[in-house]
């Protein structure tokens, strides 16, 4: 009677052994590995329409069969996005608009368009000189406010971006342009900010007042804007749109990038930068902004 039962006990687990093992051979090796179907090639072409009534404004439409997902690249990264966007590209320059689907099985591909901006929307045009720092004529586009006469704080340009290094020692250093504004209408400041290490006591401020910086004066008037790490911002690495990554209050001791003048006429754009135990690889900024809203 033992035996018997231990026999038909093994009988059983012999022909449920062969049913799996029938069924699991019957499967895809896709399936088996739950990595699903894969396309060879996905189609990441899309169409570019200028939209009517609206200034240097774009729609950017993705073909969407067989694609599951979109990215967007239009000069600030890679972002995700619909198939469907609307972008404003408000300064005159040549764009690249990059387009990248993504098929089943995470499959991706991309392709890469051009737009060619011929005129700045006169409303939202950048309004700083030389805020790209392409070249040698944008790099004059700027001023230095020699804070610390003995150069152990120093603003460094390279193509595509400028750089304040510094020693620490409460050593600071300012840079700066002058802009013509409008008597009550807001504009927005904005840049690139990054750095590939903390510091401690350190500061990095934006100013737009209409006191004319002087070197050996520390500039005060009208802060807008920053990094600081008595704030609690920048005491580990960072990078983004300073809007985003900042957390200095105003002069009306909110965080905000907008500002407004109470007279039409100059004011000045002054970024400045110290502190007392400086990031070794320095603050480095980008793509300077000040644009009408």
């Amino acid at each position: 009677m033992f035996v018997n039962i231990i026999s038909k006990r093994a009988i059983y687990l012999f022909f449920a052994f062969a049913s799996v093992s029938t069924l699991l051979s019957c499967q895809p090796d896709d399936a088996i590995d739950g990595n699903g179907l894969t396309d060879a090639n996905v189609d990441a072409s899309f169409t570019i329409t200028p939209v009517e009534g609206a200034v240097n404004t774009y729609k950017l439409e993705a073909q969407t069969q067989n694609v599951i997902a979109s990215k967007w690249n239009i000069g600030d990264g890679v972002y995700s996005g619909k198939m469907t966007e609307k972008i404003s590209l408000p300064d005159a320059g040549t764009y690249k608009i990059t387009h990248i689907a993504v098929g089943r099985g995470g499959a991706e591909n991309a392709t890469t368009k051009e737009i060619v901006v011929t005129t700045s929307d006169p409303l939202k045009g950048n309004l700083v000189k030389g805020g790209n720092f392409a070249n040698a004529a944008d790099h004059a586009q700027w001023s230095s406010s020699n804070l610390s006469p003995s150069g152990a704080a120093k603003w460094n340009f390279k193509p595509g971006s400028a750089t304040i290094n510094s020693n620490g020692g409460w050593a600071q250093e300012a840079i700066y342009q002058a802009i013509d504004v409008v008597k009550d209408k807001e504009y927005t400041i904005d840049m690139n900010v990054s750095s590939n290490n903390g510091s401690n006591e350190t500061w990095f401020e934006v100013y737009a007042g209409t006191t004319v910086p002087a070197s050996g004066v520390e500039y005060k008037d009208n802060k807008v804007m920053g990094l600081s790490t008595w704030d609690g911002c920048a005491k580990a690495a960072f990078s983004g749109k300073l809007s985003v990554v900042g957390c200095v209050k105003n002069a009306a001791g909110v965080i905000s990038n907008t500002v407004k003048f109470s007279q039409t006429g100059k004011i000045y754009l002054v970024i400045r930068c110290g502190g007392n135990t400086f990031t070794p690889s320095g603050i480095t900024i980008s793509k300077v902004e000040f644009r009408g809203k």
